[in-house]
């Protein structure tokens, strides 16, 4: 992708300050933290509920970049860079997208749907490249950013593209059809997901259908409904109506496909009735482009399960490895960097890439293009797999070649990989897949997944409900709330969080150790820990006159003046902290000395969950104004002022002064139903059927015979148990899992290492995947059932079972 400047700032109906004419644009970036940022960026500063990128534009003129979109200047930087000044930025990036796209003169396939566009997307790449050069939209990348991002991935050797459009409000499509200007329109299943934007559910339909307006053809399962709000010629397939365009009968593990009295059958890979859809989708589309049979007939049996999100996983020798070991294109690995640098614990950074596929560039530019990336993402060894990747990038700074998978395999050496963080990036006929189970820590059948994007979600959410100045501590206490510490605080890092917090020291410790940088808070110090506090910059919370004595002589003693403490104020909870009648004795001594300075004052709500305790709550809010007013007047400093946690936000916005502490709220469990109901589910834990069984009436299940059985019944036992966190009174039929969408209750006791479960109505199989907790049941659900609280249930997962953190 290059282009220049000055046609776009005259369809931007744009102001500039600068010089445009000698720049082209070598790549489009919104993200002010991604490495690939430098002197051939066009950088659009967007501007949101809960951010602005505009804060960040003097550190990008510092790493070289020169040309940025904005709404206005920052002050300071009139003379340091070039503007082009519009009204709206992210309007900005869709009609500089729109002018791009007008560029190009092929064929555009445009997919919506509730269900499976990303995978008939990515299945109808794998079965057209062969026959075309294929554009299309990386990974998920559907939104009103997404699709334009995508759009600049076209260059002048591609003849097809393929791009999926998201919404979830009224008026959203009609951008994206401008935006992708679709000749081709392929809707896959039609939901309920995303409804909450619209009145009603053909209301929805209608919207989705606008993509369309200027198509050829759509492709669609036939409906009669939806076929008559098309304006368009539908081209239609079916399992039932034969007088669909195509039409398919299931015979085992063959499709037999009938279309203009041609008949022939396809070898299926998958058997399950979504994933038959979508395959029916996608031949559809391949008989409308007219792909012959005997093509289709082969390449049909080799599609595969897609993977359409990033996983950061434990690796051997205290390695992270992020897998992404399916796909290899240009656009692909830059997003893959992203992630690799949003998620390095180490500070090595390793590559393994793959031959680089289906980028439509001239081999020399793409491996140009790629060799440039990699070294603006300081990577520190890269493995090239492949004999045209070798041949181009053998002069590179840390390359180690291999002509293919075999060769590196056979000299593969566990001990060369050693705390660091690497990103496995490969074409799938690589089969990297070799390389992820080698270098990653021993498998689990047992998993915990944790979604960074929902809990990116839910961060932002939260911050919809706070003033742009208001600063952001995030609780990452008693291992994120089980979900992993340094793997999400490095996530909340690269979100720009202004504190972190912790219960105890060792946790910060640790967080150090991992490298996270950003300003860290610990709750509960013990007096033994304040030397090592002090060794990692950790800052205490204070919470009596004991502790705060203590601190100062370690304070002395490694020689430090002004640290940053914290002074806990105690209105009413009666845990920890300073009251009313210690406040004079507490500034005396805050006065007398300049070994440390108070860096924030707060106090915890008891009762901000509960708006049945309002009172109580104003009443606490009124004894820590008091003592804060108290302590910044005779202390003539500005500390930051605290008081509002998770259900405070919530329940409390007018009260989050200059800081609030998110804490459970951002792992997806609110303290009520219509808080619940805006959040999105972080933590699923996952395991797998080791074994079915039939049991005969009469016959027990488990320990101590607690459940009989009355009637021939199939049972399931999962390899998880209660040293894995799992609660026993969740068993002897009061909790449940999921399989294949379907509760199945637990029955008898809960053992150390397994429970056992009623599948007797459900279709399963042993190795099949089990929802322990997620979607369904949910934590909330469990802890009503168990009498306690989600906080519970999250932070008793043990540690032995195995986090994944995923992105899409």
């Amino acid at each position: 992708m290059t282009f220049s400047l000055p046609h776009i700032i005259s369809i931007l109906d744009a102001k500039t300050v600068g010089t445009f004419n000698n720049f082209t644009i070598e790549n489009v970036s919104i993200d002010s933290r991604s490495l690939q940022n430098s002197t051939g960026t066009l950088f659009f500063a967007l501007k949101g509920l809960n951010h602005d990128a505009h804060e960040y534009i003097k550190t990008l003129i510092s790493k070289g970049v020169q040309y940025f979109v904005v709404e206005f200047i920052p002050e300071g930087l009139e003379q340091k860079a070039n503007f082009i000044i519009v009204s709206d930025t992210k309007i900005a990036l869709q009609q500089t997208a729109k002018y791009y796209r007008s560029l190009f003169n092929f064929p555009i396939i445009g997919i919506t749907g509730s269900n499976g566009k990303t995978i008939v997307k990515e299945w109808l790449n794998f079965l057209l490249s062969p026959d075309f050069s294929v554009v299309r939209s990386p990974k998920s990348y559907n939104s009103q950013v997404g699709v334009p991002l995508s759009i600049f991935g076209i260059n002048e050797n591609h003849n097809l593209g393929i791009f999926e459009a998201g919404i979830s409000l009224k008026g959203e499509m009609s951008i994206l059809e401008e935006i992708i200007e679709p000749s081709i329109g392929i809707l896959t299943h039609f939901g309920t997901a995303h409804a909450e934007g619209f009145t009603s559910e053909k209301e929805k339909l209608e919207e989705k259908l606008s993509l369309f307006k200027n198509c050829k053809t759509v492709i669609l399962e036939a409906n009669k409904e939806i076929e008559n709000l098309l304006q368009n010629n539908p081209f239609t397939w079916s399992f039932s109506d034969q007088s669909a365009s195509v039409y398919f009968e299931k015979n085992g593990s063959q499709l037999k496909v009938i279309f203009n009295n041609t008949t022939f059958e396809v070898t299926v890979p998958f058997q399950d009735e979504i994933s038959l859809k979508n395959i029916a989708t996608c031949i559809t589309t391949l008989l409308f482009l007219k792909v012959s049979t005997q093509k289709i007939t082969e390449r049909i049996p080799k599609l595969f399960p897609v993977e359409i999100r990033l996983e950061a996983k434990k690796g051997i020798n205290n390695c992270v490895l992020i897998d992404d070991s399916y796909s290899s294109d240009y656009q692909s690995i830059k997003i893959a960097l992203d992630f690799l640098e949003q998620q390095k614990l180490h500070k090595k950074k390793t590559i393994i890439l793959s031959d680089v596929f289906q980028s439509g560039l001239p081999i020399d530019v793409l491996y140009e293009k790629v060799g440039r990336v990699l070294q603006n993402n300081n990577i520190d060894r890269i493995i090239v797999i492949g004999e045209t990747i070798s041949s181009y990038l053998k002069d590179l700074p840390n390359v180690i070649s291999f002509n293919s998978t075999i060769d590196f395999l056979k000299q593969f050496n566990t001990q060369s990989f050693q705390n660091e963080t690497i990103l496995i990036k490969g074409a799938r006929s690589f089969n990297f897949d070799e390389i992820v189970v080698l270098l990653e820590e021993k498998k689990h059948e047992t998993v915990l997944e944790i979604d960074l994007d929902a809990l990116t979600h839910n961060l932002n959410f939260y911050k919809s409900k706070l003033n742009p100045e208001t600063k952001i501590m995030v609780m990452v206490k008693a291992f994120g709330y089980g979900n992993g510490g340094f793997e999400i605080a490095k996530l909340l890092e690269h979100l720009k969080i202004n504190y972190l917090g912790v219960a105890f020291a060792d946790e910060g410790v640790e967080l150090r150790k991992a490298g996270i940088s950003i300003p860290i808070m610990v709750m509960n110090p013990e007096m033994h820990s304040f030397s090592t506090m002090i060794a990692y910059d950790l800052e205490p919370e204070i919470y009596s006159i004991n502790e705060l004595n203590e601190f100062v002589k370690i304070a002395q003693q490694k020689n430090v003046a002004s640290y940053p403490i914290h002074i806990k104020i105690d209105t009413g909870m009666h845990r920890l902290g300073f009251e009313k009648p210690q406040l004079e004795q507490l500034i005396a001594i805050l006065k007398e000395t300049n070994l440390v300075e108070v860096k924030s004052i707060f106090s915890h709500l008891a009762t901000s969950d509960d708006t049945s305790f309002r009172a109580f709550t104003l009443e606490q809010y009124k004894r820590y104004t008091e003592a804060s007013e108290q302590i910044v007047k005779n202390l003539k400093s500005k500390p930051i002022l605290h008081i509002l946690n998770t259900s405070g936000i919530f329940n409390y916005p007018e009260f989050q002064l200059n800081m609030v502490r998110l804490g459970i709220g951002l792992y997806g469990v609110g303290n009520s139903d219509e808080e619940n109901q805006k959040l999105q589910n972080v933590s699923t834990l996952k395991s797998i059927i080791s074994q079915i069984r039939e049991v005969l009436p009469e016959e027990s299940v488990g320990y101590g015979r607690k459940f009989r059985v009355t009637n021939r019944m199939k049972i399931a036992t999962i390899p998880i148990g209660y040293a894995d966190g799992i609660r026993r009174a969740w068993g002897n039929e009061k909790g449940f899992v999921s399989i294949n969408d379907q509760k199945a209750t637990i029955l008898g006791n809960i053992c150390m290492d397994m429970l056992m479960v009623d599948i007797t109505n459900i279709d399963c199989q042993e190795g099949d995947e089990v929802i322990i907790f997620g979607k369904s049941p949910t934590v909330v659900e469990m802890a009503k059932t168990l009498d306690t609280i989600p906080y519970e249930i999250l932070t008793s997962i043990s540690q032995r079972v195995k986090r994944i953190f995923f992105k899409n």
